[in-house]
């Protein structure tokens, strides 16, 4: 953890958890994405540590790009989208929640 994160409150990760995971929701709504049940408790999983990184102030790891190309772009404008809902994360938490989308995207093809 930074020097600078500052300690978290349970209650307030998990509301801002819920929120973000609302707004995803519609957004797989919109989109026809139907993960299944295993998909959603790890996509929870994910979200919630973001929103603990994006209440924290706590940085990921380094992340490669590189990992990510084969990720399509629709699929990374989705994350980047989602983890636009914080205000604070970097673009490298869009490219480990793409995943989550196109494992997610998979189920309908």
């Amino acid at each position: 953890m930074r020097s600078d994160a500052v300690p978290l409150n349970a209650e307030t990760v998990q509301a801002l958890a819920d929120r973000i995971l609302g707004q995803i929701a519609i957004l797989y709504t919109a989109h026809q994405i139907s993960p299944t049940p295993v998909q959603q408790q790890m996509l929870n999983s994910h979200v919630q540590a973001m929103a603990s990184r994006s209440l924290s102030g706590e940085a990921l790891p380094e992340v490669e790009a590189e990992l990510f190309d084969d990720i399509p772009p629709d699929s990374l404008q989705l994350a980047q989208q989602i983890v636009d809902l914080f205000g604070n994360l970097p673009v490298e938490e869009a490219w480990l929640l793409s995943v989550h989308i196109e494992v997610a995207k998979s189920n309908d093809a």
